[in-house]
């Protein structure tokens, strides 16, 4: 059994340690550890202080309680058609014995060939080549001008969208972080990234958000940001007053923590410098929060906007432009119908290029 043909069967195990399976795994794979953390830690101690006898002895005890556990707890209810795929670090003892045990209750369980080591090799070739073979169309437009809630109404209305910050639990920007959400590992979050891009229909258009290089810690691999900046653009354009009440509504849990909010804010110093960010965070203070966010536009995020994304995304100056027309559902539902060609509301935009420039 080789990367990448795991969804043949009915149930994939991670036989691996819970903290190896936190990093990242098989999507869909369940957690069933032969050996728990400290086990392992344990077990290992005992070969290079001990001996590999006295190791193998302590381990397979742990192993056989750790898996009659599992059978009990979580396998118990299946049947004998029932075809699980095992696997561990490196497709060797770890999964082998948890593989041999079920087979000899009855069931057709396998390995897979190099366990999550060759998974992992699989996951990073396709994401060199999967990109290649996708058409993205890359939305646009500067910050607070609704590109998430845009990519939401595409996908409501049926079309393919690849939703990067969702998949990175992060909106990109230096207020991006989401309360309680920490972000994935760079593992796991390619792990998601390329399951969702094996489901798209390679002859149909995918749209995402031009991003930067990073979502907050997050890295888009090289082969998918060379892509989207190859791609055609779409531009979303909102006025003001849209733009700074989709902000506010979308970093809400601010307002009410301005500790956390001062402490991103101070992360801007070295560009702004304190007397500029000192100023942001008196209108903060004073409970000015429109004028806080049109500020925070206007100084920071406009002009950075405008810096990297023609030199980045060369097709925004030939890209449509659709206009949002208010901060409500309705209006992205309206803008979204009206790129997919609905209704008559996007223009080409052939001057996008002089529009961007600082």
């Amino acid at each position: 059994m080789k990367a990448g043909e795991y969804s043949r069967f009915d149930t994939v195990i991670d036989a691996r340690t819970p903290a190896e399976y936190a990093e990242d795994h098989i999507p869909g794979a369940i957690s069933a550890p032969v050996l728990g953390d400290a086990e392992r830690a344990e077990v290992g101690t005992l070969y290079k202080q001990v001996s590999p006898f006295e190791a193998k002895k302590v381990g397979a005890s742990l192993v056989s309680r750790n898996v009659s556990r599992h059978i009990e707890e979580l396998f118990k209810d299946k049947d004998r058609s029932w075809r699980p795929l095992v696997y561990c670090w490196r497709g060797g003892k770890r999964s082998g014995a948890m593989a041999h045990i079920l087979r000899e209750v009855g069931w057709d369980a396998h390995t897979l060939e190099g366990g999550y080591k060759a998974y992992r090799r699989w996951v990073v070739q396709q994401l060199q080549q999967i990109p290649e073979q996708l058409k993205f169309e890359i939305i646009h437009g500067p910050t607070g001008s609704g590109k998430s809630r845009f990519l939401a109404a595409l996908r409501e209305s049926g079309a393919q969208v690849l939703d990067l910050e969702a998949l990175a639990a992060h909106r990109g920007s230096v207020l991006g972080g989401l309360p309680g959400r920490p972000q994935p590992s760079q593992k796991m979050f390619e792990s998601r990234l390329l399951q969702q891009m094996n489901q798209f229909d390679f002859q149909k258009s995918v749209f995402v958000e031009g991003e930067s290089k990073k979502i907050g810690e997050l890295q888009i691999p090289d082969a998918l940001m060379q892509r989207m900046r190859a791609s055609p653009c779409v531009a979303l354009e909102a006025a003001l007053e849209t733009r700074v009440e989709l902000l506010l509504e979308e970093y809400r849990h601010f307002l009410g923590d301005r500790a956390a909010l001062e402490a991103q804010l101070d992360c801007l110093v070295a560009l702004h410098g304190k007397q500029k960010i000192g100023a942001w965070k008196a209108l903060a203070q004073r409970g000015q929060w429109r004028e806080f966010v049109a500020r925070l536009l206007a100084e920071h995020y406009d002009p950075a906007y405008r810096r990297s994304s023609v030199r980045n995304f060369p097709g925004l100056a030939t890209a449509r432009v659709v206009r949002i027309g208010s901060a409500r559902p309705e209006a992205f539902r309206a803008a979204a119908a009206a790129l997919r060609g609905e209704i008559p509301d996007v223009g080409p935009g052939p001057d996008r290029a002089n529009s961007l420039r600082p």
